[in-house]
């Protein structure tokens, strides 16, 4: 005899063979078959538009705190401040400095978060842990006269010496990230107007002023490199010579290679343009508010790191009335 369909499911339900018939209504699908971390990623990428880069932080670290929970033999839903302090104090043992141990726990906070707002815990165990407070360190920048030596060090009579000067020339210009300037389109510059369209953090787009000689020199490149490089329909501005986007560390090595060539002996990185150029602005007068829209920062106060830089007017300003900042007559007829 053969068994009807459904029949090994209805021996599942407690009484189903002596009570009555009756309508047993649909179990509700549930909500998600992926895990709390993957629905927090995705939730991330969909709903806030978080970077790739962003993305993949978070998974790496969110990754960390699973193998963590799994050697604690804890559940996600079941943990508890004392098992989050544990964790942190894992990382601290580990090596890992305040600042990256705050990204961790910024990463399983947000997690905590979307989990809470989802209705599948009822309370947030990060609720009262405070984060390890980083050091701020300073930014590192160049002197105005190394800033420009930095940009003008490419050999120009080179395809790729030429992108590169333009490439430079924007970067401090405009005080754009590395991944800001590689994803810049042709579109996206406007000589007319003298701006570029910038696409920051979360997808989230300003407009910044580029000098005048910055964009003479991506015309140039525009008009005389760039058309060599293209093997197909490439969006991307800056192209290597396969015609592709340039890579993060194509840009890398370029900047080096100018640092060599201008005889800067410090350690230079994109960053350390962008630094340069809020710090320049800064010291020569502009506004901060003006400096954090073309910055992108969010928070301002994340601009006023800059404020607290020695300029060169604030040495000379301290040479001139500070009583002890020269050398006595007494120790210069000396020396």
């Amino acid at each position: 005899m053969t068994s009807r369909p459904g029949a090994r499911a209805d021996r599942s339900v407690v009484g189903a063979v002596s009570a009555p018939a009756q309508v047993v209504p649909a179990p509700r699908p549930a909500r998600s078959a992926s895990s709390p971390i993957a629905d927090y990623l995705s939730s991330l990428q969909v709903e806030r538009g978080a970077a790739r880069n962003t993305l993949l932080a978070y998974r790496r670290d969110l990754a960390g705190f699973e193998r963590f929970l799994t050697r604690e033999r804890r559940g996600l839903e079941s943990v508890s401040v004392t098992d989050l302090s544990r964790y942190l104090g894992t990382l601290r043992r580990g090596g890992l400095g305040s600042r990256s141990v705050a990204r961790h726990l910024s990463a399983v906070r947000g997690l905590y978060r979307f989990l809470l707002d989802e209705r599948r815990i009822t309370r947030d165990p990060t609720e009262h842990l405070d984060s390890p407070r980083p050091a701020r360190r300073l930014p590192r920048t160049l002197s105005m006269e190394d800033a420009a030596a930095l940009v003008e060090a490419p050999d120009t009579t080179r395809p790729d010496g030429l992108r590169d000067r333009a490439l430079l020339e924007l970067l401090y210009a405009c005080g754009l990230r590395a991944s800001e300037a590689l994803g810049l389109r042709v579109e996206d510059v406007n000589f007319a107007a003298g701006y570029v369209i910038v696409t920051g953090k979360g997808n989230r787009q300003r407009l910044v002023p580029a000098g005048a000689q910055a964009l003479d020199w991506v015309r140039r490149y525009l008009g005389t490199v760039r058309p060599r490089l293209v093997r197909r329909d490439a969006a991307p501005l800056f192209l290597n010579r396969s015609g592709g986007g340039l890579s993060r560390q194509s840009l890398w090595s370029l900047i080096r290679r100018a640092a060599r060539r201008a005889g800067l002996r410090s350690a230079v990185s994109p960053h350390t343009l962008r630094h340069s150029f809020a710090s320049h602005l800064l010291e020569r007068g502009a506004d901060l508010r003006s400096v954090q829209a073309m910055l992108g920062h969010v928070d301002i106060s994340t601009t006023q790191i800059y404020t607290h830089l020695p300029s060169s007017v604030v040495h000379d300003m301290y040479r001139k009335f500070h009583p002890r900042a020269r050398r006595s007559s007494a120790r210069r007829a000396a020396g």
